[in-house]
């Protein structure tokens, strides 16, 4: 027809071609989180192999922390996601537990458990009693947590360790879920 042009179509010789977006940069970045009132680690990939933050930062150091209970309060974003911990035992070995939402079932082996993670799209606890994680997988008992590991894609309230289960209600308002909305 008069006065048109085609530039691409979804038929004959010229169709239409997509573009695929861009791909998500792979970040790790402080945002407000609407949903938990807070600021929050947001940790984004495409590949969370190659996203993570990890305590301590430096290979040859160890946290030494020997609280058994570890605590989270992370946001799963629907994408797949994982966190490791690293423990010592009472023989001596590094023993190391993997909890990922794409895990479909539990394996133990000499230097690695790993475990499937279900969440909702809120905002969880996680608790790992690690003294019953050694117990259960290996036969051990807990010394202390020497890493952890978190990674994309996820955002991460807080992390703390105790040394036993604390209802919310008892805890300071920083280590809280939700934090009390100001009027």
């Amino acid at each position: 027809p008069s006065g048109a042009s085609s530039s691409s179509s979804s038929t004959g010789n010229n169709t239409l071609q997509t573009t695929p977006p861009p791909p998500i940069e792979p970040h790790v970045e402080f945002v407000i989180d609407d949903t938990l009132n807070s600021q929050v680690l947001e940790l984004l990939s495409t590949n969370l192999i190659s996203t993570f933050i990890t305590a301590p930062s430096v290979a040859t150091r160890t946290l030494g922390i020997k609280l058994p209970i570890l605590v989270f309060l992370v946001k799963n974003l629907g994408k797949y996601w994982s966190f490791e911990i690293a423990i010592l035992d009472d023989r001596g070995e590094k023993r190391r537990f993997r909890a990922s939402n794409f895990q479909t079932s539990t394996r133990v082996k000499s230097y690695i458990t790993t475990m499937p993670l279900r969440l909702d799209l809120i905002p969880s606890w996680i608790q790992p009693h690690l003294p019953d994680c050694a117990k259960r997988a290996y036969g051990t008992t807990y010394v202390e947590t020497q890493r952890i590991t978190v990674h994309a894609n996820c955002r991460l309230r807080r992390i703390y360790f105790s040394d036993r289960l604390v209802q919310e209600s008892d805890l300071p308002a920083e280590f809280k879920l939700y934090l009390p909305v100001v009027k």
